[in-house]
This record gives structure tokens, C-alpha cells and sequence, in this order.
């Protein structure tokens, strides 16, 4: 594990989808330290109210957030905020959002519509983010431009398949996260330089 420098950068990045997309299974799997984890099981009430179509077999949910670190290198940390899924928790989004540098909406291609509210809001803030189309065992796979073709997304954004149970995957969705982010600014500081 690098060791971060006293005075090292550090970035805020969330990682938001639908329920069961695999949010905190992405921050565990890039997490340099144990992850903070506020799930609990899924009970009784929940039912009707949640939506476990699709992810039957799952037993929890996140109820506040997920959190795990990644040190780039000694002056760039990243904190991982992985935020619920569900609707009845979307009012934390706007507070887990404020200081974002970007963000990571994850996919799952048999609950596609799971993932529009997270698109949605990040669009409306102007917060760069890419797509992240979590492929699980067993289901079937779409291209990235029938995806993207689905999701209506804007053609510079950045979709990519990954598995988020393996850290190599989740580290080529964050790297891509942080060139897009460069890409984005270094576009604006042209045109300012333009202007």
C-alpha cells in the first residue's frame, strides 16, 4: 500500500445504480482498507416497497452508504461514497453528492431502468460520470452501443462492461472515471482560453 503524503489531494468520487447493481461490491473490491458497509437485512416491511426484481436471491441493502479509499499515489487519494439504491434513500443523494468530483453509474442489463434516476441526476448537476455496465454470471450480454443506445446517454460519456467482483475491472472504471474528468476540464480550460 502506498503511503499518501500529509498534504495529498484527495477526491471524492460516488458510485451510484439501482438496487443490487453491485455498488458495494465495487467499493469492496478497489478498497485499500475494509470498507464501511451500513447494510442490513432485507425484512418483511420492505416488501412492496422495494423492488427485488431481478435480485431475488438478495438479502441486504444498503441503508446510508458505502465507503472505501484508494491511494492513486503519494498526493492523490480517492474516497469512494457508494450510495443507496433504492428511491425511499434518495434524499441522502444530494449530500452525499455535494464536493463530488465525479461518479460511477453502474448498470445492471436486466434492470436497465434502474440506473435512469442516477443518470438523470448527475446530468442535471453537471457532474462527469461514466457507465458502468456490471456484467453478472448468467445473463445476457450487450454491446456497449446497445447500451449506451438504451440509456440515451451522451456520446462522450464513457460506457464500459466490467465485473465489479474484480478489483482490475473496477480499477479500469475508475481510471477511466478520472480521464474523462481531465478530458472534460481540459476542454473547458481551452474554451475559457478561447473566450
Amino acid at each position: 500500500m502506498i503511503r499518501p503524503a500529509i498534504n495529498a489531494t484527495a477526491l471524492k468520487i460516488l458510485i451510484a445504480g439501482g438496487f443490487g447493481v453491485g455498488k458495494t461490491t465495487l467499493v469492496g473490491s478497489v478498497s485499500e482498507i475494509e470498507p464501511l458497509r451500513t447494510e442490513e437485512q432485507l425484512t418483511e416491511r420492505s416488501a412492496g416497497v422495494d423492488d427485488v426484481t431481478g435480485v431475488e436471491q438478495k438479502r441486504t441493502t444498503t441503508v446510508a452508504l458505502d465507503f472505501g479509499r484508494i491511494t492513486i499515489n503519494q498526493e492523490l487519494i480517492l474516497y469512494l461514497f457508494g450510495t443507496p439504491g433504492q428511491d425511499r434513500f434518495w434524499f441522502m443523494w444530494d449530500e452525499l453528492a455535494q464536493g463530488a468530483l465525479g461518479a460511477i453509474v453502474l448498470a445492471d442489463t436486466r434492470r436497465l431502468a434502474s440506473c435512469f434516476a442516477a443518470i438523470d441526476f448527475f446530468e442535471e448537476r453537471n457532474v462527469p460520470f461514466v457507465v458502468g455496465v456490471n456484467c453478472f454470471d448468467g445473463t445476457q450480454m450487450y454491446t456497449v452501443d446497445e447500451v449506451r443506445g438504451a440509456l440515451d446517454v451522451d456520446p462522450f460519456v464513457p460506457v464500459l462492461l466490467c465485473d465489479v467482483r474484480q478489483r482490475e475491472s473496477t480499477k479500469k472504471v475508475l481510471t477511466t472515471l478520472l480521464e474523462h474528468i481531465m478530458s472534460l476540464t481540459g476542454h473547458a480550460q481551452r474554451a475559457a482560453g478561447d473566450g
